[in-house]
């Protein structure tokens, strides 16, 4: 499984061997260790979720307050979306930023981000599913959003999408800059303790 980290610190992408013959493929989706030594700690599942969004649907920018906020490991066992990871950490020297990586069902490729980043796909094929390995269960006291066409984020969709489908909450989500002024976003520092934390603790 080759890795790489992304524009944005405290993300990866991973791209998994693929053995192929007449009868199909076999390929790894996750192996714990090769997370774990690129991270530097193992990725502490506590719950998987599946979406499946028609083509041109945006789901984000979803994050969670920190600690224990929600670090996730994304694939897409069918069709293809575009992943957003965006760094919304107040104080990091990304902040503001954001990285993406095309993920479907030929290259299988998967993204893991850290704790405390923002989170958007969006699905350029019919029925695009997407499975999520999180670390920590839903807590809708503690989960946020921002909106994925905050023109001060910029993120880029492809030009033959057509129209960006949102759901009602993600439509009246907040700006980057609107999250700040009200003390919704978590910080650097808060996150590189926690990171630190998790480290120590495995």
């Amino acid at each position: 499984m080759q890795t790489r980290e992304l524009a944005i610190p405290g993300a990866w992408e991973f791209t998994p061997k693929q053995h192929g013959d007449d009868r199909g493929v076999f390929f790894e989706q996750y192996r714990y260790d090769v997370l774990q030594d690129v991270v530097g700690h193992p990725l502490d599942l506590k719950q998987t979720n599946t979406s499946v969004s028609a083509r041109g649907v945006a789901r984000g920018i979803h994050y969670a307050l920190v600690p224990p906020s929600q670090a996730k490991y994304v694939s897409a066992p069918k069709g293809a979306f575009i992943d957003f990871v965006v760094d919304i950490r107040v104080g990091s020297p990304t902040f503001g930023q954001w990285d993406s990586v095309v993920i479907d069902d030929v290259d299988r490729r998967a993204v893991y981000l850290s704790e405390g980043l923002g989170h958007a796909i969006v699905a350029l094929t019919e029925g695009a599913t997407v499975n999520y390995l999180v670390t920590e269960t839903f807590n809708p006291e503690r989960e946020k959003g921002l909106s994925v066409l905050d023109s001060d984020i910029g993120l880029v969709f492809p030009d033959d999408i057509g129209e960006i489908l949102l759901s009602p909450k993600d439509t009246s989500a907040p700006t980057l800059g609107e999250a700040e002024s009200l003390g919704l976003l978590p910080t650097w520092d808060e996150c590189q303790a926690f990171y630190q934390q998790l480290r120590t603790e495995n």
